[in-house]
């Protein structure tokens, strides 16, 4: 059965415990991925999250409107495949993560970097022995060896699903120190983001607010925030 077909064909969507994990039954024929692989989650709160987006399906499959379950094809049929390509690319974000950036000036916009990102660089330090330096404009800046290795520890000792958010917190923010704020509770998703955006939320206040620029961060906004429940469910913590 292909979880894409055109239009809804079911009346039931159910959880099942299935091969070590938690599958999806549509009047109790499985949903597979687009690569025809059983669609098979680690947690149940993963597994009702991606039901309840059958549930709400109408009458055509709109895969736009279902978050969980492209996650979760992403970590079965790409992430699973290729895992250690995955956590190499994400890796290399820790040689130029957003936070170590600053700006030349002005002096405003400079200190609310410093603000909202020096803590966050110490407690990466505190939390994971990786202390980073950091740089004004966009030069790059050459990191020790010691502290990159600290961050890809999480990286590779993540699960496929797991590296799967971890993908969407990295490369959405532009910065692993935030995705790892996420992921070890030190920030909340909202929290992150707006981090991210200090340097955009400071010339929208000088210029103006760009309507398609605001629209188009704004779905990168809700992207981010799914991305940080769905590894909530990962640890079984968190609804959808």
């Amino acid at each position: 059965m292909s979880d894409w077909a055109a239009k809804r064909f079911w009346a039931d969507v159910a959880v099942v415990a299935d091969a070590g994990g938690f599958g999806i039954r549509l009047d109790g024929r499985v949903v597979k991925t687009p690569s025809k692989a059983p669609l098979v989650v680690p947690t149940q709160p993963v597994a009702e999250a991606i039901a309840q987006e059958w549930r709400a399906v109408d009458v055509l499959i709109d895969p736009r409107v279902m978050p969980y379950t492209r996650s979760a094809n992403a970590a079965i049929d790409k992430v699973s495949v290729q895992f250690e390509e995955v956590a190499e690319m994400l890796a290399a974000y820790g040689g130029s993560d957003l936070l170590c950036y600053r700006a030349h000036g002005p002096d405003e916009l400079r200190a609310r970097q410093i603000d909202a990102w020096d803590p966050l660089l110490q407690w990466v330090d505190a939390t994971f022995g990786a202390r980073l330096v950091c740089t004004d404009g966009i030069m790059p800046v050459d990191q020790t060896e010691a502290s990159l290795s600290a961050l890809r520890a999480p990286l590779f000792g993540a699960t496929p699903f797991e590296l799967t958010a971890l993908h969407d917190l990295i490369a959405l923010s532009g910065s692993l120190v935030l995705a790892l704020c996420v992921t070890q509770r030190r920030l909340n998703a909202a929290e992150a983001w707006t981090s991210s955006r200090v340097d955009e939320t400071w010339q929208a206040e000088q210029w103006g607010i760009d309507e398609e620029a605001m629209d188009a961060a704004a779905l990168k906004g809700t992207a981010f925030a799914h991305a940080a429940n769905l590894y909530g469910l990962l640890q079984n913590d968190l609804s959808p």
